[in-house]
């Protein structure tokens, strides 16, 4: 081969290797998107698609909450829908129990009445029990995401609600935020920041972790599978929710 035609060939493949690389950066900057449970969109971390019914930004108008009918992988039957009228106005705790420890969590009913009111109402439905931690993330995302009883990104319990508390909202470690497939398709999957993380404020934040930092950390530590973006090397489950309230 001729000195320039090799030339030629060498600068090609250093250039298709870097549109390899630039195409999956470009894809991996897609999967750091939160997702939840029901869409009108492909469903990044569950690899399917669902329908739902998109809420109105007035839906939660007036005091009172709305929770709308939505397709969901894993549903129960008869679970049923929380009432209209928030639970809860002031500061909740919840203590998630895992095999891996407990994570105990401060919930803002004032800030987001609505989530607290559904996370309140699936915990006492047991709704959590026995539910794997399905995905787990690192680079700049730092989250582990729990809340769907298939463990397949798509489940849910067959209804959704508006989004709250999302203005200048900031995802730092500590914080408890909802998972979701666009704006206000909030179902049952949430996440917990183990480190600060990189996300738009698209995401209801509902509260913050107070104790149990450490067992995060000690899962994250462990990785996912694949790495960055997937499933927990080792198995997360959520095994009981217990919400004390004032």
């Amino acid at each position: 081969m001729a000195g320039k035609d090799r030339k030629k060939q060498l600068a090609r493949q250093r250039y298709e290797r870097q549109e390899q690389r630039r195409q999956a950066e470009a894809a991996r900057a897609r999967r750091l998107k939160i997702i939840g449970s029901v869409a009108g969109v492909v469903v990044i971390a569950g690899g399917g698609t669902a329908t739902a019914m998109v809420i109105g930004k007035d839906d939660n108008a007036g005091g009172r909450c709305t929770y709308k009918p939505a397709q969901a992988d894993g549903a129960p039957k008869n679970l049923g829908k929380p009432p209209k009228d928030p639970a809860y106005k002031g500061m909740v705790t919840a203590t998630v129990k895992t095999n891996e420890g407990d994570v105990v969590m401060s919930l803002d009913g004032g800030k987001a009445p609505c989530t607290v009111n559904s996370f309140a109402f699936l915990a006492g439905k047991n709704f959590f029990d026995n539910s794997p931690c399905h995905r787990l993330t690192s680079g700049g995302l730092n989250v582990l995401q729990c809340g769907d009883p298939k463990g397949t990104g798509m489940g849910g319990p067959g209804y959704q609600y508006a989004n709250e508390n999302t203005a200048g909202a900031k995802y730092l470690k500590g914080t408890l935020a909802m998972a979701n497939s666009g704006v206000d398709t909030n179902g049952s999957q949430f996440f917990m920041v183990y480190g600060d993380s990189q996300l738009q404020p698209d995401y209801t934040v509902f509260g913050k972790i107070t104790k149990g930092m450490d067992v995060l950390e000690k899962i994250a530590k462990g990785g996912s599978d694949p790495k960055g973006d997937g499933k927990p090397k080792k198995k997360v489950t959520i095994q009981d929710v217990t919400i004390v309230g004032n």
